[in-house]
């Protein structure tokens, strides 16, 4: 069986006349978007235009729900209730479908941003918020996800679950992510972010800081597009799969519920 992959990346992260990243150009290496819903980024025109070209493009449209944080861009912790999460993520989840109903296609998946991503993969009552949510209004949804709690109920509910690899961050022995304030959490030459991308679906491995060969699963490998060098960065990193054989296609649900 040949090695496949799903490359994904945050859009339509600005903010009226703020814009961050080259979302045209990532569109064209992507199979596979993040669209903010407008808690920590994205308003009603920057979302509009993303679906359209995703649409274009046979990108797939992906929900990027985060805690109200504009200001903080979704990154801090927001003392939320398990049923403003819940709702919260309904709220954004429902905006970005009727967009993408405007342009004749359905959201595929969703991924919580910032620090809710980060909080739903140890919090039992946010991972159970966020399901809840999904149950609620789109049971086909696909849930991306690092291992952890979101992971684990979302199995649990019959959700389709894509574990996410992040080749452009650190990781500590235990799997777990190197909090960003800490040296080296970023990765940032794009010659060593294909170079990992690369093991994690081929090898199925990711070094550690430690310089550690550590398991990891990689259903989609998550591209940053914030960056100045994120477009060189991401076809560097498609270039290198492809040329290691690997083929780039969206997710598929029913392969990841087997």
């Amino acid at each position: 069986m040949s090695l496949t992959i799903d490359l994904v990346a945050d859009l339509g992260e600005g903010f009226g006349s703020w814009t961050m990243g080259d979302d045209a150009a990532l569109l064209d290496v992507l199979s596979s978007a993040n669209i903010a819903c407008g808690f920590h980024a994205g308003d009603p025109r920057i979302m509009d235009d993303t679906v359209a070209g995703c649409a274009r493009r046979g990108v797939n449209i992906g929900a990027h729900p985060s805690f109200p944080d504009l200001v903080g861009f979704g990154r801090r912790a927001i003392e939320a209730s398990a049923e403003e999460v819940r709702t919260d993520v309904i709220y954004q989840l429902g905006a970005l479908q009727a967009f993408a109903a405007a342009h004749g296609q359905r959201v595929a998946h969703l991924a919580p941003h910032g620090r809710l991503g980060n909080l739903v993969a140890v919090r039992e009552d946010y991972a159970a918020a966020v399901v809840d949510a999904v149950r609620q209004v789109d049971d086909q949804l696909i849930i991306l996800a690092q291992d952890g709690q979101l992971a684990e109920q979302s199995r649990s509910a019959g959700l389709a679950v894509g574990i996410v690899g992040i080749a452009d961050r650190a990781y500590q022995n235990d799997g777990t992510l190197v909090p960003r304030s800490q040296p080296g959490a970023v990765i940032s030459a794009a010659d060593e972010i294909a170079r990992r991308a690369v093991r994690m679906v081929r090898d199925g491995v990711v070094e550690s800081v430690d310089g550690a060969d550590i398991p990891v699963r990689a259903d989609t490998i998550l591209l940053h597009g914030d960056s100045a060098e994120a477009v060189v960065t991401s076809r560097t990193v498609r270039a290198e799969l492809e040329g290691a054989g690997v083929e780039i296609r969206p997710l598929d649900a029913t392969q990841l519920r087997s």
